[in-house]
């Protein structure tokens, strides 16, 4: 993985450690994405760069499959999300 787990997973308790888990998979599946992405708009071989776009089209799908999951089990972060869309909203509409 490219980038570091931002918190030492050994030190979380239970009642959190799934939550983290699924964080740190995403991290992992965001890092993928980027990596493949950046690869593809570095090559002019359009077979490899078709590869590539598939292959983070996929990291993306395992991405929302960790979130699906971890929504599930943190409501604070359901709620939150739907906070920062309708900031988003908000901002995008001025």
């Amino acid at each position: 993985m490219l980038s570091e787990i931002p918190i030492r997973l050994e030190k979380v308790s239970k009642e959190n450690i799934k939550k983290e888990l699924l964080r740190a998979a995403m991290i992992a599946e965001l890092d993928a994405i980027s990596l493949y992405e950046q690869l593809a708009a570095m090559t002019d071989d359009e077979n490899l760069k078709k590869l590539l776009l598939d292959v983070a089209k996929e990291e993306k799908t395992h991405f929302g499959e960790f979130q699906a999951l971890l929504l599930r089990l943190d409501s604070e972060q359901v709620k939150e999300l739907e906070e920062g869309r309708k900031e988003v909203e908000e901002l995008l509409k001025k």
